[in-house]
């Protein structure tokens, strides 16, 4: 299963009506999408893992579904990695699309400390979602490969590329796409394209190396 997680002022249906629902249909691929869309106000008191696991994530696994991926535009992509960091082992992959990964001052302070990989939450001005999701990123780095799998794009002109960008930094190359576009759906549905033709539902670990979806 496929989850797909909209940005803040977007609907569910916007996935399917720009194309990318058609674009994993077009490539026969063995996968049943679920579109949700939490409350704006989830995300603002952090409670927004709590609610997709409840209501999407639990339910799957009780339908038998034993292999889940979130996809996030923006702000979903926030919450794909905030329910990454609270439900260790529940989804396999995360694609993450511009994902909003801080506000322009945290991503500032982050640069400054030297990166992703040395910043110290610790010293963090941050709000809490903004840490949990930093250090989830650096403990999923310092660990790499790891699951869940990770797939990063960004238009270079989004208004949130110097965020993408740092954590691009820290992946490997097979695993970041970008398109010259900004944040919007024309861009992402390209982004989207690439990220398929890389085939992500694959297996992306071998099972030695892949811990069990618990």
């Amino acid at each position: 299963m496929l989850v797909m997680l909209p940005g803040a002022g977007m609907e569910a249906a916007e996935f399917a009506m720009h194309g990318m629902v058609d674009e994993v249909q077009a490539r026969g691929l063995a996968v049943d999408i679920v579109a949700a869309r939490p409350d704006i106000e989830l995300y603002l008191d952090g409670g927004v893992a709590e609610a997709l696991h409840r209501t999407v994530i639990e339910p799957a696994r009780a339908q038998g579904y034993t292999r889940i991926w979130l996809l996030g535009i923006s702000l979903g992509g926030m919450g794909a990695l905030l329910h990454a960091s609270t439900y260790e082992g529940q989804v396999e992959g995360l694609v993450l699309l511009a994902p909003f990964l801080g506000t322009p001052g945290t991503i500032a302070e982050v640069r400054q400390a030297g990166g992703l990989a040395v910043w110290s939450v610790a010293r963090s001005a941050a709000v809490e979602t903004e840490k949990r999701m930093l250090v989830w990123l650096q403990n999923f780095i310092a660990h790499f490969p790891s699951s869940p799998a990770l797939y990063l794009g960004y238009g270079s002109g989004d208004r949130f590329a110097p965020g993408h960008r740092m954590l691009a930094e820290q992946l490997p190359e097979a695993s970041v796409v970008t398109e010259a576009g900004g944040h919007d759906w024309e861009t992402w549905k390209k982004l989207w394209q690439r990220i398929l033709d890389r085939a992500p539902f694959a297996m992306a670990l071998d099972d030695a190396t892949r811990p069990p979806i618990s």
